[in-house]
């Protein structure tokens, strides 16, 4: 049969072979969803989500994108996309059944959270809209790179997609990075498949009048196409244009595509409760794997024979994709622990380890100075550095540099870094804590070292899906395919009048975090050694800096020189004794001491003071060769006494020194409320030099 004129004009290009393979990879993502529900209905596998109505936009995209060579920012229904470009059937039920093999994740995600390091598909997560900022990290790498003259890992025009359900785009976060997007014009396609729901709540009432595509057309520089997302044709086109759009770097752009949803949610959604017959008998009417067949056959593409023989053999395809992924084994129990942190760099080793010679140089200075002397040695080191953050350049229009003196931070710890490296590697972001670490996820798993700053800790909650969803778990999550070594400094702790919103610690939300370094210095020379290790190592890290401490006299160093390093997890015994053991860190460290030479002066007690400095990784040998010396323990922390960090530690010294102990562990910690702005409540709240003399008074007489 011979192709119409009008028909060929539509095919945009694309050949015969093209539209037959398109329908195969659009069969053979029905198939699998099927497969995957009779095995989840089998209990041979144990969940299921399908991409079922979503196939011709995906397979389309596909066609356009360039495998392992775009990026790929994925969610759980892009099935299609995933085998256009180059997945396999077999390697997605080894997904399903959690096998060993699984190179989306070894068996440790669900089904359909796609990853694939060879086609540049990133680690694909539950919480929806978290992939929106890292996408955007993803790209700006790519123009950052190119900017910095980087060129490894990077292509000349490459492209960044991302993709969401129309329910999803309610996420904050969905808004930030379209912001961020548009105003520094990144190579960005999001797809926004929407197939009227998010689960069972209809698409007019997440988004204000019915329509994303409509209700984002203020972003400037954001191309929008709206398109029939069941038709294949339609949707390249609209592909084709968007890709195009952000390949020649003229912004982002944004394909809103309807689609249906033949199945319910997932199974564990029953449709039939909330969408009435009628409905979904439309929905079927339009569904692209009874409509694409047909018009290939009435357009002379291919006959009939050929589609059935296409569909023989891709249902010979997944029936033998089936027992291949029954018969590989699970992941082997010992392997849990594998790539929780980097399995090649370790920050405790004696790499990290140049503590016991330093190269001093000058007068002894303050935290601030240390911290920012290191920040420029290794920013001269590697020029994968980059540094942003709330204010963290000395000026956002650069023109006015060496107008004025520069910020650098509200407390000036990063003042001058943007005067020596420019704007390109040291600049501001919006007031938007998750749009930071977000986009630094993007940029490390590109190959940056992104050392951003969160203002205050007590704002980092906005960006706590991303730290301890996707920050934390990216290695892991992967099985060790991508990482993001990001460090994440941010000011913690009170004792500066600061009440509710400036005083707030919480170490263990932190701590709690497999996957995450966290660190806490009390004093200059240390939080220099410790933030080169932070950098140079491949994990990421929350680097606690305690504000009281940044500008204290009793704690300056002098500059240990560039290659000065602590390994992390190991403690320092500040004062040594022989009645009590303290096990401190931050500022709790210096009214530890304080006391202790008071107590020792006064009642002849002699405490041994121990700073963790790290917290996570925690040094538990010499904490217990201290507890089996002394016999008595104090845990101090500057957290809320109740469910924190030192509970914690006190709870093992208990479990682990049992037999050498002759009292109680104790613990000296802020009370259970929040810190307030009078100096009679602030001080009655945090821990006070009283309070340790009194404790090492009682555990002494016990």
């Amino acid at each position: 049969m011979a192709t119409s004129a009008k028909a060929r004009r539509a095919t945009h290009g694309l050949s015969k072979d093209q539209l037959v393979a398109a329908y195969r990879t659009m069969l053979l993502s029905r198939r699998l969803d099927d497969k995957e529900i009779q095995l989840k209905r089998q209990n041979k596998i144990f969940f299921q989500i399908s991409g079922a109505g979503h196939e011709a936009v995906l397979t389309a995209a596909g066609l356009v994108f360039k495998p392992s060579y775009d990026w790929f920012y994925m969610y759980y229904r892009d099935r299609a996309l995933c085998l256009q470009l180059g997945m396999t059937g077999a390697e997605m039920l080894y997904s399903a059944v959690g096998a060993a093999v699984d190179p989306n994740s070894g068996g440790r995600q669900m089904p359909s959270h796609w990853g694939h390091k060879k086609l540049n598909i990133v680690s694909t997560s539950s919480p929806t809209g978290t992939q929106f900022l890292q996408a955007v990290g993803s790209a700006e790498a790519v123009v950052r790179a190119k900017t910095a003259g980087l060129t490894e890992g990077f292509e000349k025009d490459e492209v960044v997609f991302v993709s969401t359900g129309d329910g999803t785009t309610s996420q904050g976060e969905f808004w930030e990075s379209l912001n961020t997007a548009c105003n520094l014009k990144l190579p960005v396609v999001y797809l926004v498949e929407d197939n009227g729901y998010a689960i069972s709540v209809p698409v007019e009432v997440n988004t204000a009048g019915g329509s994303i595509s409509k209700l984002v057309t203020g972003f400037p520089d954001l191309k929008i196409i709206e398109v029939d997302g069941c038709d294949l044709l339609a949707s390249y086109e609209a592909m084709q244009q968007a890709v195009s759009y952000a390949r020649e770097r003229k912004g982002p752009a944004l394909v809103h595509a309807k689609v249906i949803r033949p199945y319910s949610h997932s199974l564990s959604d029953d449709e039939v409760m909330y969408r009435p017959d009628a409905e979904r008998e439309a929905d079927a009417a339009r569904d692209p794997i009874t409509n694409y067949p047909k018009w290939l056959v009435a357009e002379g593409y291919a006959t009939q024979t050929e589609i059935d023989a296409i569909q023989a053999a891709v249902d010979a395809e997944v029936l033998a994709a089936t027992d291949d992924a029954l018969a590989q084994p699970q992941p082997a129990p010992e392997t849990a622990a594998f790539a929780v942190y980097s399995p090649d760099v370790d920050p405790t080793s004696e790499q990290f380890d140049t503590e016991d010679d330093p190269k001093f140089s000058g007068e002894p200075t303050t935290m601030v100075d240390l911290l920012n002397a290191c920040m420029k040695d290794e920013m001269r080191r590697d020029p994968r550095i980059v540094m942003f953050g709330e204010d963290v350049a000395d000026v956002s229009r650069e023109e006015y540099l060496g107008k004025v003196k520069g910020k650098g931070g509200v407390f000036k710890v990063t003042w001058g870094l943007q005067k020596e490296f420019g704007g390109n590697r040291v600049y501001n972001t919006p007031l938007a804590e998750a749009n930071i670490l977000g986009r630094a996820i993007g940029m490390a798993v590109r190959g940056f070292k992104p050392v951003v700053e969160v203002q205050f800790f007590d704002y980092i909650w906005t960006a706590y899906m991303q730290l301890r969803d996707e920050l934390a778990t990216m290695r892991w999550r992967s099985n060790n395919m991508f990482t993001a070594p990001v460090v994440v400094r941010t000011t913690y702790g009170g004792y500066i009048r600061g009440a509710i919103y400036h005083s707030q610690t919480g170490a263990s939300l932190f701590t709690h975090c497999p996957g995450l370094r966290v660190v806490c210095p009390s004093n200059a020379l240390d939080a220099n050694g410790l933030l080169r290790t932070a950098i140079r190592g491949d994990d990421p890290v929350i680097f606690l800096e305690h504000k009281h401490l940044y500008r204290q006299t009793y704690n300056k160093g002098a500059y240990p020189g560039p290659n000065f390093m602590i390994p992390f997890g190991k403690a320092k015994v500040v004062k040594e004794g022989s009645d009590v053991t303290v096990v401190t860190y931050g500022a709790t460290v210096q009214r530890a001491l304080v006391a202790a030479k008071q107590v020792e002066e006064e009642k002849g007690i002699k405490v041994e003071v121990i700073d963790l400095r790290t917290l996570s990784p925690w040094d538990q040998e010499t904490v217990y060769a201290s507890a089996r010396k002394t016999g008595r323990v104090i845990v101090a922390y500057e957290d809320s006494i109740s469910w924190g960090y030192g509970a914690e530690i006190a709870a093992r010294i208990a479990d682990d020194c049992f037999a050498w102990l002759d009292a109680p562990v104790r613990r000296v910690a802020s009370m259970d409320t929040f810190v307030g702005y009078a100096p009679s409540l602030e001080d009655e709240i945090l821990p006070q030099i009283a309070d340790f003399t009194k404790a090492y008074e009682e555990i002494v007489a016990f």
